[in-house]
């Protein structure tokens, strides 16, 4: 399987081990054929038996709404309409609204950060205003939670239900905690999420370790999340207002959809000098990738995110870090392997499940382009989340020695809890089912290959 992933991605690396691929060596933009292939012949399109059969194998990035594989099937004239109707009257308005907040908050953070020199870390060439502290640090997190959610309100996610894991009698949600006690806790969370004290001490989750509900319990290092829409990012900023890998905030702008492969470099600490975007991912403390550097006290993206890690467990109000550890999205139905970037560290992390239930448009961002889903986006009348929080998994000694044991207990309490299905395959697999659905020729060797 893996000679064949190289046969057809000759260029490509390995992704990073930060859990929300935000690797600087292979960014190619998905749903893009190569530029020599763009010169040539069209390809000639897929047939249907072919992308029956590709849907099997690579099922956790298959659309299932009305618009189909690629945002491109055939509609039926009730949704042409609707289509037709929302792309001349909200299209234009929610943009407008959009951009309106965009630049509103940036001018928030222009006055909040005045005549302030950013937090320099040394040897990690980063810099950031998220470890300031007074009315200026709140201001700029109350201001980017109300914003941040005033832009879902404009896509049409007036209502976001938010279910807690827990409850007076101290139960699990699934059971498969029944013997740990609940308490109420800020957790260092500005919005006051409720903490559950358990710790799962079994690989199979069989059994758990409680602390002890008189001591006071420890804050988690960081959000861990599935990973479905450039639209998890809006709401993660709305609740937590966390910090991201400066990726992150390059798929929400939808820039990596709006240029070419050359526009990647884009995805390196450049990101901070971006008009709007800039600032504002510094206010959030962005960690922004780097290229590799032979210094001695070149840290990388890995050791950077790590100490922001510890930091935001040790201390309360160090901002907390957001990640994604599938490091790629899928349809909101399955959840990919976890990588261990956000394990590694060994503090406590806080788990979050998103679903986007759909009637006609699915949100998730999976086989298709970025600028068509961000169309189709706006067109839509209402939209919905749903929000799981689960409580604090505090790890085990053996996970804490066990980085990988960690992160796959985590993903199947994830998958258990948010009724995911657990899926094997990743963004090497992701990208092969983009090329084949665009066509590309190479694929069938790939179609017939053994499981492993």
């Amino acid at each position: 399987m893996e000679s064949e992933l190289k046969d057809l991605n000759p260029k490509s690396h390995q992704p990073d081990p930060i859990d929300d691929g935000s690797s600087a060596k292979d960014d190619r933009p998905l749903l893009k054929p190569d530029a020599a292939a763009a010169a040539a012949i069209p390809p000639p399109p897929v047939s249907a038996a072919t992308i029956e059969e590709l849907e099997k194998k690579f099922a956790a990035y298959v659309r299932s709404d009305v618009y189909g594989t690629m945002g491109r099937g055939e509609l039926p004239l009730t949704e042409k309409l609707l289509l037709g109707i929302a792309f001349f009257t909200l299209l234009p308005v929610r943009v407008a609204v959009v951009m309106t907040i965009l630049v509103v908050y940036y001018l928030v953070c222009r006055v909040c950060t005045m005549c302030l020199a950013p937090n320099r870390e040394d040897g990690a060439g980063q810099e950031d205003y998220a470890h300031m502290r007074g009315w200026r640090r709140a201001v700029i997190v109350r201001a980017g939670k109300f914003f941040s959610r005033a832009i879902l309100f404009v896509l049409g996610f007036y209502w976001i239900n938010e279910t807690h894991q827990f409850n007076n009698q101290g139960e699990h949600g699934s059971g498969l905690l029944p013997s740990c006690h609940p308490t109420q806790s800020t957790s260092g969370l500005e919005d006051e999420h409720p903490v559950l004290i358990c710790a799962l001490s079994k690989p199979d989750m069989n059994r758990a370790e409680c602390k002890d509900i008189s001591e006071e319990p420890e804050r988690p290092g960081v959000i861990v999340s599935n990973h479905v829409s450039y639209l998890d990012i809006l709401y993660h900023m709305s609740s937590s207002f966390p910090s991201f890998v400066a990726k992150v905030l390059i798929h929400l702008a939808g820039l990596d959809n709006l240029f070419s492969y050359d526009f990647a470099c884009l995805r390196t600490r450049s990101v901070a000098r971006l008009p709007i975007v800039g600032l504002i991912s510094k206010c959030l403390g962005c960690v922004y990738v780097q290229r590799e550097s032979k210094s001695s006290d070149f840290k990388g993206v890995s050791g950077i995110v790590n100490e922001r890690i510890r930091e935001a467990h040790q201390d309360k109000s160090a901002p907390m870090m957001m990640l994604f550890p599938e490091g790629t999205t899928t349809n909101g139905d399955f959840i990919l392997p976890f990588k261990t970037g956000a394990f590694l560290a060994k503090a406590p992390v806080l788990p979050v499940i998103l679903r986007y239930p759909y009637e006609r448009f699915s949100p998730a961002w999976d086989t298709i382009s970025g600028v068509r889903h961000v169309i189709l986006l706006f067109c839509q009348f209402v939209n919905y989340l749903e929000v799981t929080w689960l409580p604090v998994y505090y790890p085990s000694q053996q996970e804490k020695d066990d980085p990988k044991l960690y992160a796959d207990n985590v993903r199947r309490l994830m998958a258990s809890e948010g009724n995911l299905t657990m899926s094997d395959i990743g963004l090497a697999e992701k990208r092969i089912y983009h090329a084949a659905l665009n066509g590309n020729n190479r694929l069938p060797s790939v179609l017939h290959r053994k499981d492993e």
